[in-house]
């Protein structure tokens, strides 16, 4: 996943995210192979991410590219709905909020998402009144560009998904534990398919198990065989911080 940022200190480049639940799971099965979840961070490159993470003072910088694309074609459009639904984006940015906190509806927002405004994209903001508490008693310098705001990348991750309502699921053992993200509500054949094509196209249950409760056992067969698992069927919705194998027939 590919954050863009602005206003804010932390390094470009790929990031090991520091998942609790990820690190439990590796210590207690000191597996063969680890695969932690990496994000990206690009700064300014709204363009090319997923989420925007950008302080309070910057998000103009964002808003302004989606006000001149909104205008552009406000200027060339005589659809009704077109018009509609720009208007309703355009009054929601001139009041510095992101589109993706807009109330739309399905039609709506499928538009939004064709059009591409950046501010559409899960955006979130950072003001300095939670942030950079630290004070100076050095003489007032020359007025110059805000200072970026300090954060840890983990803290970003963390607050993006939840914007992105993204989450994690896992496979676990003393092969392999992995990290899988998927949208939050994805359902047991979703995941499976996010491990492999294969186990969708031949899914015939989920095995799932709490990782807290899976912690508690000396391996999967073991939480099976004490009755912390249990199966479910491709419909089932798997909750955040779920372990699971899957069943499958091809």
């Amino acid at each position: 996943m590919k954050i863009a940022f602005s206003g804010l200190a932390l390094p470009e480049g790929k990031h090991k995210y520091k998942d609790e639940i990820f690190l439990a799971l590796v210590e207690k099965f000191q597996p063969a192979k680890v695969t932690p979840y990496y994000f990206e961070f690009l700064k300014d490159r709204y363009e090319r991410a997923d989420i925007i993470a950008v302080s309070q003072k910057r998000i103009l910088d964002v808003l302004i590219l989606d006000m001149e694309k909104i205008e552009n074609r406000l200027s060339r459009t005589e659809d009704p709905f077109e018009r509609s639904v720009l208007e309703k984006c355009l009054a929601h940015i001139e009041e510095q909020r992101p589109v993706c906190d807009l109330v739309l509806d399905d039609k709506e927002a499928e538009f939004v998402r064709a059009f591409g405004l950046l501010s559409f994209k899960p955006t979130v903001i950072y003001s300095d009144a939670s942030h950079n508490s630290a004070t100076s008693n050095s003489a007032p310098s020359t007025p110059s560009a805000p200072a970026p705001i300090s954060l840890d990348p983990d803290e970003v991750c963390t607050d993006s998904l939840e914007k992105a309502r993204m989450m994690f699921f896992y496979t676990a053992g003393r092969e392999e534990v992995h990290a899988w993200l998927v949208e939050q509500g994805a359902d047991a054949v979703t995941c499976a398919g996010k491990i492999h094509s294969d186990l969708a196209r031949g899914f015939i249950k989920a095995e799932i198990v709490g990782f807290e409760d899976l912690l508690t056992a000396h391996s999967f067969q073991d939480a099976r065989t004490r009755g912390l698992t249990r199966l479910v069927d491709r419909n089932f919705i798997i909750p955040k911080g779920t372990v699971l194998e899957i069943r499958f027939n091809i």
